[in-house]
């Protein structure tokens, strides 16, 4: 009893109707198909009309299936039937493919739902217009002389039968039409994820859209703690110095105090830029705080860093070009922020002076900004144990380090010679000629007096200016190429700074 109960509710049920429902569409979706077949089959019958004999109406709804098929291969056939077999259908909606169909492979398999749909929603249709009717004349029958007297049906199913079994017969066709909607629906449920599942393409698409996302996310998290966290390390020290020098030095108070209100001020800008890409997505807009660079905020990054009491002894190598200005914009931004993150842990962490040098290089005719930072650490206990809580890093060296590898640098951080080294290597590109002494001094552009940015005049090959460029803008946000390239371009850039 308890299993006819259960046979029961999956023949009769919520979600047995919704399916019969989903097939009857479908068989409505059929009938201009079937109506152009009919008109084609009449014409190649001799001009009479097939719906008038069961064989030429056979022939049409086989021809109506290949004209089905063919429509069914355009790209918005899908998302259709993937939003009509997850509403109605009970298919779970995690494996059904998103979007239109990217490949012919996805859409033959779309195409072959489309035809299967439309076949079995009109033999349903069919079977639930012409049974009900005759079930409900054979129930009646031996209660009706008029029915009895009539010729009604087909074969065994009409008035000619006998009135003790003509109610039987009536009852086993509505059963009939019911498990043959019910077995059509739960077989159209079963082939939903073959033929509308994701194909590979899809599930790259999905892959790239996912990485682009992660992709700005880090990009936020990574100016959110570059500019935040540095700012409140910077303002915590300079408040707590200008504290204990309140009696005795007002001018350092002052200064402090000063330093304090600029660092705020810019940081309150930074922020609202971040937050304002995080609620309209748009990086570019015309009240967005411009990003910081090298050339026009180092001095005021290291004054600042310099008012918390901190002595930083900074040592600039541009190159023959003289100015930082002259760098990509792009490696000038990414180089800003890692030397920012650098004095936030040394000020965070250090006890002493900071050493700083930034310099331009060349090695083998591949043009470098090198950064690097040293400082004493505040404590100097168990070298295993610094090294292990030093060695792995927090959030803003995990940042500093994917900063580099956008460009397909490097940073290197860790306990070296009793304190702390940070060492950044950021690539600009490569130059036609010149020395290969890794010199300072050596020329930072192509030719001389070109520009160093890799713009025309100046070398294009491997510049951040060129492709590099291009590709950390899109994994900021700012590509037109769309979420897809930009997730492509960060597996790419990712997976090759990986193996560094």
């Amino acid at each position: 009893m308890r299993r006819a109960r259960e046979w029961a509710g999956r023949a009769l049920g919520a979600r047995a109707r919704l399916r019969w429902v989903h097939q009857i569409l479908g068989g409505a979706l059929l009938m201009p198909y079937l109506l152009l077949a009919q008109v084609g089959v009449g014409m190649a019958a001799g001009g009479v009309n097939a719906m008038s004999s069961f064989g030429l109406t056979l022939i049409a709804y086989a021809a109506a299936l290949p004209l089905a098929a063919v429509t069914g291969l355009v790209g918005l056939v899908r998302p259709l039937s993937v939003a009509a077999a997850r509403a109605m259908c009970g298919v779970p909606g995690d494996t059904l493919a998103e979007g239109q169909a990217r490949s012919w492979s996805a859409r033959w398999r779309a195409s072959a739902w489309w035809t299967l749909h439309l076949g079995v929603g009109a033999v349903v249709s069919g079977v639930s217009l012409a049974a009900p009717p005759m079930a409900v004349v054979l129930i009646v029958l031996p209660l009706s002389d008029n029915l009895r007297g009539s010729h009604l049906g087909m074969g065994p199913l009409s008035t000619t039968a006998e009135a003790f079994v003509a109610p039987v017969l009536g009852v086993g066709l509505m059963a009939g039409v019911v498990l043959c909607a019910a077995g059509a629906g739960a077989l159209l449920a079963r082939l939903a994820p073959v033929l509308l599942g994701p194909t590979a393409a899809d599930r790259l698409a999905a892959a790239e859209e996912r990485a682009a996302d992660l992709a700005v996310r880090n990009r936020l998290a990574r100016e959110l703690h570059d500019a935040v966290g540095h700012a409140l390390s910077a303002v915590t020290l300079q408040a707590g110095a200008a504290r204990r020098v309140l009696d005795r030095d007002p001018d350092f108070v002052r200064e402090a105090l000063a330093a304090i209100e600029d660092t705020t001020r810019r940081t309150v800008g930074e922020l609202d830029a971040v937050l304002g890409l995080l609620r309209d997505g748009d990086p570019a807009r015309a009240d967005a705080a411009p990003a910081p660079t090298l050339a026009a905020d180092l001095d005021g990054l290291l004054a600042r860093s310099r008012a918390g009491g901190t002595t930083v002894a900074a040592e600039q190598h541009p190159g023959p070009a003289g100015d930082w200005a002259q760098l990509p914009a792009i490696a000038s931004r990414e180089a800003y922020r890692i030397v920012q993150e650098g004095l936030s842990n040394a000020l965070r962490h250090g006890a002493g002076p900071v050493a700083l040098r930034i310099r331009v290089h060349t090695s083998d005719r591949h043009r470098e900004l090198e950064i690097t930072m040293t400082n004493p650490t505040a404590q100097s206990p168990a070298p295993c144990a610094e090294e292990e809580r030093r060695t792995t890093g927090g959030r803003g060296l995990r940042g500093a380090a994917e900063r580099a590898a956008l460009l397909g640098g490097r940073v290197e951080a860790g306990p070296y010679d009793g304190g702390w080294r940070l060492r950044a290597s950021l690539p600009l590109g490569t130059t036609p000629g010149g020395p290969a002494d890794g010199s300072p001094d050596g020329p930072a552009g192509g030719s001389p007096g070109g520009p160093a940015d890799g713009s025309p005049g100046g070398p294009a090959g491997g510049s951040p200016g060129g492709s590099a460029e291009r590709f950390v803008r899109g994994a900021a946000g700012e590509s037109p190429d769309g979420p897809v390239a930009v997730g492509r371009a960060v597996g790419r850039r990712r997976s090759r700074g990986a193996g560094r």
